[in-house]
């Protein structure tokens, strides 16, 4: 069945590069400028923040209709939850299905991990082991997400993990879960980038740990410190503009991510309040843009 939308999901020559929407008046103040100057080739919706009879102020429903028709709307859940085991998830995909026919997403994507269950609704994504049980509940689930979906499925890595074991195993259960959909892997740079801080990991050390050639689409964001004892802790929080690193990150995944379609900028759209944070998130969207631009125009065997 998702076989069938390949040839849709052709990859362009080069990245397109483009934002996360957010809601907050903010946010569009922010991005206002970007759109005026039409250098946003494609855009990602957190569709199902916009669920449960909340209306989505302007511009955003007509930003969704325009990409939405121009094949350059990439969808991405948040509170899909893939490896809860007792949480009913037959709303959320009946959800999903009506959103799908509201707009045509080219790919759409969830998080590894879980964030719910019966004692409690919501938390940051947080990692499982890879076990057998949690396999196939992973893939039982992955699958009918991918079967209401009806176009090209995939996960994004986790920024959390309790210790190396996690770190580890991420990127095998990753695989595992994918392959059976032949779906994409969304590697998000800033949480790759707090696994290699809070654990000590080089950038070649954790992208070997990953189905590298499954990567369609590439996440960028900032993020804080969290102080615990003597230790500093990296946090996935989409608060802050995106660090030197972080940049420094993408230049090699673009190297050894071939297949990559689509860069996208996250960042919370209540945490642009400010004329100079709005102005840096303009320029880490042009960064992202150079960055591309010389890495894809290098040539092959070319650093």
């Amino acid at each position: 069945m998702i076989l069938a939308h390949r040839a849709e999901w052709a990859k362009p020559m080069t990245p397109q590069i483009g934002l996360s929407l957010m809601p907050q008046p903010v946010f569009w103040q922010a991005v206002q400028p970007l759109f005026e100057a039409d250098v946003v080739e494609v855009v990602e919706w957190s569709f199902d923040m916009g669920w449960g009879g909340r209306s989505l102020p302007e511009p955003l429903p007509s930003v969704l209709r325009q990409f939405s028709q121009r094949n350059r709307l990439l969808g991405h859940g948040v509170s899909y939850s893939l490896l809860s085991a007792q949480v009913d998830r037959r709303h959320w995909l009946a959800c999903l299905q009506a959103e799908c026919q509201d707009y045509a997403y080219r790919h759409i994507s969830e998080h590894f991990g879980w964030m719910a269950t019966r004692n409690f609704a919501r938390s940051a994504p947080l990692p499982m082991p890879l076990l057998p049980e949690t396999l196939k509940l992973g893939c039982d689930r992955i699958q009918q997400f991918a079967e209401i979906a009806q176009v090209p499925v995939g996960l994004e890595n986790l920024a959390f993990a309790f210790g190396l074991q996690d770190v580890y195993q991420q990127g095998e259960f990753l695989e595992q879960l994918l392959a059976p959909v032949d779906g994409f892997l969304l590697l998000d740079l800033h949480n790759l980038y707090c696994q290699m801080h809070n654990f000590q990991l080089s950038a070649s050390e954790i992208l070997n740990l990953y189905p590298l050639e499954r990567v369609r689409e590439l996440h960028l964001s900032g993020g804080s410190w969290s102080q615990h004892g003597s230790n500093q802790i990296r946090r996935d929080t989409h608060d802050h503009a995106v660090p030197t690193a972080v940049f420094k990150l993408l230049e090699v995944a673009l190297q050894k991510c071939p297949q990559v379609e689509a860069i996208i900028l996250e960042r919370l759209g209540d945490t642009l309040t400010s004329d100079r944070e709005q102005h840096q998130f303009r320029q880490d969207f042009d960064q992202i843009r150079q960055i591309t631009d010389r890495c894809c125009s290098a040539p092959e065997g070319g650093g």
